[in-house]
């Protein structure tokens, strides 16, 4: 149950896309019923996570790396999932009335489940290299939310601006995270969280923390990495109300919280932790009250609330940690009802300008109402939740260890951030809801529609919930969450409306009064405020953007120059370094040549071989002559593999180099017969340079290779190919079983090159006279008939041939590679038999689809292995009896060789098609000309 949450949101998270052309509903309702279903997977596991206990699914994936899809739920996973699927839900709902009806919505739901998906990754995961890896899904997909309006200037800039951020602090973390498994042992976090005194007693325990919290800072925005998130409220608003109240901003405070037995505890997660959060809790408090976009005063405000959020966490007490908890939860509250209410002011207003945005509480009683009192909460005022929340926080700051030698300096700072707070709140509430007549507004406001207002409604219900009845609503969702968060019993604490007259229940009246006092006397500061010099992060990040493009455009130019041979002389230059300091630095060792002398056979393989590569190297030249001769090496390679009872590879290395050497032949009949004029002597003589040291220096290392001791493997898969793989072809169990990872790596990097080359090709104009710069004619439908003839009957053999050594490639040469490279090429010859005409319109024209069937069906059968407890790509093999046919042998390898078969054929065709569609183009060219 626990493995099927994040699996059905990431299996499901298309639904939207695809059931958009039945219209807007749909898409919603579809989204809805992705997050209600997570929600219904989640419910059974309730009970044990808030009794204490920690829920854990194991699914072997890549074991021997250390990377598992181990996934843990414990109360704070538990806390978090219910944020992130309950107001899910909502902003769903909100975004079905908020979203233009011109907006289809199947691609905006379909990224936001992409986003819940990796935000319900990163909370469930166990270990912490997975954890690492859905983090990076949350930055790349909220890049995706932010630039939904990608065809605006200002989305493009924030999107850029907060990948760019969440980027880099990724790869801190990652660089962490790494230092945090070498310490411990492992990545898995039960085992990180019960070595929390071994952790911070290691010498690397420094860089660690500072690495890993550069990641949570850059996620939470905090200061000095906070001003990519106020640009992004380009974003749709119900993106900005998901974000700021349960998801990506809340990813690094999780972070902390997660981390925090092991990472917590010493001085310098005090200062680190704790300064950033009181730095960045009262800066953005003052900037929130400057800003004159609403979303923009929420973003600060945000970012404030993220800041007191991790001052509670530096502040490094067990009461502390419950005060964090405790207002991560009023937080989302009351900032998701903010955000939508903001949004709907911007909907029936068509502005966010509180300079224009006045005395909507005479158009709109109930909105106003709803945003009045969720202000009020972010205010800490009594009887609502975010003064409960605050009331800890003081108390936390009064009874702070760290400052028991200056009692009154913490305090006295968290009252004058309290006081800010009620100072934005006020600004906000005044400003949009009294303060006169609204002034210039582009639409006539009225109360939005009734489902849009809803989810409003029942987040300000909790926020009064909440704070009228903390134990009994907040409770004991908390309590497993702090118990969890500690890894220890829980310290003493009451959820109560009121604790007698004390210091706390002081500075909040001290901050309310404060507060309404700052925001009275708001003239005199804004005109201070308007003598500062003004400081525009976004403009900062474009010049610095600009300028590393700039940078990076200059440098390439230096390397750059389009020339294939300096690419080369580059590469064999370092190449020769990068050897020949290797091999002098090394211990020495002899050279040992063969002992016996070579067969005939051998000889005249080795003759063939210096023919083919001297002929092709001076004849180069002349295209057609060296492309032959290259095909002569390709053969002699392959006779090799045959020589030496490699039957597989020689079969493969004939597949590939007809396929190969027929598609360069189809290439050159665009070029001339003949490159470009000879070098000079200077580059002759550095090219005849490089290549002796390069050919030379790869020899002797050839030759030391062969004559040092060694250890083969070849035993281990002689041994288990049949038991362990199903298969007596050993080169095949290899490639589809015990290195099936590489093999789906590898046919992934073709089927991007296929992606690339269609790209080129299909952009690719051929403006062509009747006949090239060389007099030769472009062919039309001319055809050899004989070829036509051959080729048409000769199709279904080719086919057949390539589906026998399909099916027998587990046991006898053959396999998904090379019969889909005997498919390619006998489509290739029909191709060259039967012309333009008859080949292109059978011609993938969109390959995606293909090669997503083919990476599907290779990626399908590893992950079907999951739900039976075995790594990532395990094959099953048996034996079944059938009537008539008798024992047939099953293997779940033909599933992954046969997606082998299909990406490797569309690649072929691909790049075909492409060359096919450059004759059609220059035919159509020469017509209308």
């Amino acid at each position: 149950m626990l493995a099927a949450i994040p699996a059905t949101a990431f299996a499901a998270f298309s639904l939207p896309l695809l059931l958009q052309r039945y219209g807007r509903a749909s898409a919603a309702l579809a989204a809805a019923a992705v997050m209600a279903a997570c929600l219904a997977l989640l419910l059974p596991l309730l009970p044990a996570a808030l009794a204490g206990h920690t829920q854990l699914a194991h699914l072997a994936w890549l074991p021997a790396y250390g990377l598992d899809l181990h996934l843990r739920l414990d109360g704070l996973g538990l806390l978090f999932c219910l944020l992130i699927l309950g107001i899910g839900l909502l902003v769903v709902l909100y975004a079905a009335w908020y979203l233009p009806k011109s907006d289809r919505l199947g691609r905006f739901y379909s990224i936001l489940l992409l986003f819940m998906a990796a935000m319900l990754g990163v909370v469930l995961s166990e270990n912490l290299l997975l954890l690492l890896i859905f983090w990076e899904i949350t930055s790349l997909s909220s890049f995706l939310l932010v630039a939904y309006h990608s065809d605006q200037y200002e989305a493009r800039i924030g999107a850029r601006m907060a990948l760019a951020v969440t980027g880099a602090g990724g790869l801190a973390l990652l660089a962490g995270i790494l230092l945090l498994g070498g310490i411990a042992g492992s990545f898995d976090l039960s085992v990180i969280l019960a070595a929390g005194e071994r952790i911070r007693a290691h010498a690397l325990y420094a860089p660690t923390l500072i690495l890993i919290l550069l990641g949570a800072f850059t996620k939470s925005a905090q200061f000095p990495f906070h001003f990519w998130l106020p640009n992004a409220m380009t974003a749709p608003t119900p993106v900005s109300a998901y974000l700021h109240s349960a998801t990506m901003v809340k990813a690094g405070v999780f972070l902390l919280a997660r981390l925090y037995p092991a990472l917590g505890g010493s001085e310098l997660w005090f200062w680190l932790v704790g300064g950033s959060g009181a730095l960045t809790l009262v800066y953005a408090a003052a900037m929130a009250l400057f800003r004159n976009d609403i979303k923009g005063l929420l973003a600060y405000s945000t970012i404030s609330q993220l800041g007191l959020i991790t001052l509670l966490f530096g502040l490094d007490t067990p009461l502390s940690v419950v005060a964090a908890l405790f207002h991560i939860i009023n937080h989302a509250i009351f900032k998701a009802s903010l955000f939508m209410a903001a949004g709907v002011i911007d909907h029936e207003c068509g502005t966010r300008d509180m300079r224009r945005v006045n005395g909507m509480f005479r158009v709109m009683p109930i909105t106003a109402t709803l945003a009045i009192l969720a202000a009020g909460s972010m205010a800490g005022v009594p009887l609502l939740n975010g003064f409960l929340s605050k009331e800890m926080f003081f108390a936390e700051t009064v009874s702070a260890p760290q400052f028991a030698t200056l009692g009154w300096a913490l305090p006295l700072f968290a009252t004058l951030a309290g006081m800010l707070a009620v100072a934005y709140s006020s600004r906000f509430v005044h400003d949009v809801f009294f303060n006169g007549e609204a002034i210039d507004l582009p639409r006539q406001p009225h109360e939005p529609p009734r489902w849009m207002r809803a989810p409003i409604e029942l987040l300000v219900l909790l926020c009064l919930l909440v704070g009228l009845f903390p134990g009994w609503t907040v409770g004991p969702w908390l309590a497993a969450a702090a118990l969890s968060t500690l890894q220890g019993p829980l310290p003493e604490f009451e959820l109560a409306l009121w604790h007698g007259f004390n210091q706390p229940v002081l500075m909040s009246l001290l901050a309310l009064a404060g507060g309404v006092i700052v925001y009275a006397l708001r003239a005199p500061l804004f005109a201070w405020q308007a003598q500062l010099p003004p400081m525009h992060a976004r403009t900062a990040f474009e010049r610095c953007y600009r300028q590393l493009a700039s940078s990076a455009r200059q440098i390439l130019a230096m390397l750059d120059n389009a020339s294939l041979q300096r690419y080369n002389a580059l590469l064999l230059s370092f190449v020769v370094l990068l050897g020949g300091w290797a091999y002098f630095s090394g211990p020495a060792s002899g050279i040992r040549l063969p002992g016996q002398p070579a067969d005939e056979a051998a000889v005249a393989a080795l003759l063939t071989l210096l023919l083919g590569t001297l002929g092709a190297t001076l004849l180069y030249r002349q295209r057609l002559l060296a492309l032959l001769l290259v095909s002569v090496v390709g053969l002699v390679v392959a006779l090799t593999f045959l020589r030496f009872s490699a039957p597989d590879l020689a079969l493969t290395q004939f597949a590939v180099e007809t396929g190969t050497i027929i598609l360069m032949l189809l290439v050159l009949y665009y070029l001339p017969p003949q490159s470009a004029p000879k070098s000079s002597a200077r580059r002759l003589s550095r090219d005849l340079l490089l290549a002796l040291l390069a050919g030379g220096g790869l020899g002797l290392i050839t030759l030391q290779m062969l004559a040092a001791p060694f250890e083969t493997i070849s035993g281990f898969y002689l041994q288990q190919s049949l038991p362990g793989g199903g298969g007596a072809n050993v080169v095949n169990v290899i490639l589809v079983d015990f290195r099936g990872f590489d093999t789906l790596g590898e046919i992934t990097v073709l089927a991007m090159v296929a992606l690339a080359s269609h790209a080129l090709l299909d952009r690719l104009v051929l403006i062509a006279p009747a006949q090239d710069g060389d007099g030769r004619r472009w062919s039309e439908e001319a055809h050899p008939l004989f070829l036509a003839m051959l080729m048409r009957p000769l199709l279904p053999l080719a086919l057949t041939v390539s589906v026998y050594l399909l099916l027998r490639g587990h046991h006898q040469p053959g396999g998904g590679f090379v019969a889909g490279l005997v498919s390619s090429v006998a489509l290739i010859m029909q191709y060259l038999g039967n012309g333009i005409a008859f080949a292109q319109p059978r011609l993938p024209h969109h390959p995606a689809r293909l090669l997503a069937l083919g990476l599907l069906l290779a990626a399908g059968i590893g992950v079907a292995s999951w739900p039976f407890a075995r790594p990532f790509l395990t094959s099953a093999h048996g034996h079944l009896q059938l009537p008539l046919l008798g024992d047939v042998e099953l293997a779940s390898a033909m599933v992954f060789d046969l997606g082998v078969y299909i990406v490797v054929v569309t690649v072929v065709l691909t790049v075909l098609s492409g060359i096919g569609g450059l004759s059609l183009r220059a035919r159509s060219s020469r017509e209308k000309s």
